[in-house]
């Protein structure tokens, strides 16, 4: 087989395992015919995806389908540092919603994510729930200065959170004035659908509260911090919220 005749048939390997990848149920013979190769090429190179590992299902007979087995893809799931984390978020998040929608296999899903993780890194995911705490809904009033949350803040926020470590924020007050503080963010509020951190302001050395969809720009300081009980902060959610100035 010459160098091209090798490069074409490597391309058309990758197109049929594409092809079998989008979870289509397809015919032999559209395969074949979307190929434009013969059946009996179509079944060689089925054995050859197959030799290197992807499980192909094939029905028997004329009419037969070509398709992945049902549970290809289950436990490849490839996850980034930053992504576990921000699951993690989410299913802390859930959990103190206590919404049957949302509980299902959250037990199990967690668990596989912090196998990933340190055993002292597990212990600081163990805190999680309890610092995350659900509220009503926000007033008409707070709902007219509402923005949408920027992500590029919310990933800082959320290793920040998770690990006990300072965050340097650009805060936008609600006089419009943009300021840097360094803030230990021990707690999250959900007052619905507005996020606050319930913090401690280096700068004003003092307890403070920071809507999330006012942080401009975040990032993760090395310093880490002790946790404080939510009880410190609780006179911040009683009745209606203090928003930082």
């Amino acid at each position: 087989m010459t160098k091209s005749n090798t490069q074409e048939h490597m391309s058309r390997l990758d197109q049929l395992s594409s092809m079998l990848k989008s979870g289509d149920y397809l015919t032999v013979g559209e395969l074949a015919a979307d190929l434009d190769v013969s059946r009996r090429t179509l079944h060689r190179d089925i054995n050859i995806l197959r030799d290197r590992g992807l499980p192909i299902d094939a029905d028997k007979g004329r009419g037969g389908g070509i398709r992945l087995h049902r549970n290809w893809g289950i436990g490849r799931l490839s996850l980034s540092d930053q992504e576990a984390i921000d699951l993690l978020m989410s299913l802390a998040i859930a959990s103190q919603m206590q919404s049957p929608l949302f509980m299902a296999s959250l037990k199990s899903v967690r668990h596989k994510l912090m196998a990933s993780f340190s055993s002292h890194q597990k212990y600081e995911i163990d805190t999680l729930k309890e610092r995350i705490r659900i509220g009503g809904s926000a007033s008409p009033f707070m709902l007219s200065s509402y923005e949408t949350v920027l992500e590029g803040s919310i990933k800082p926020l959320n290793r920040a959170f998770l690990f006990k470590q300072q965050l340097e924020i650009k805060y936008r007050r609600a006089d419009k004035q943009l300021t840097t503080r360094i803030i230990e963010p021990h707690h999250l509020y959900l007052n619905y659908p507005m996020w606050y951190i319930l913090a401690w302001d280096e700068l004003r050395q003092d307890y403070r509260t920071f809507r999330c969809d006012r942080m401009e720009q975040a990032s993760v300081c090395d310093t880490n911090f002790k946790l404080r009980p939510f009880t410190e902060f609780q006179h911040m959610v009683d009745g209606d919220i203090h928003v930082n100035l």
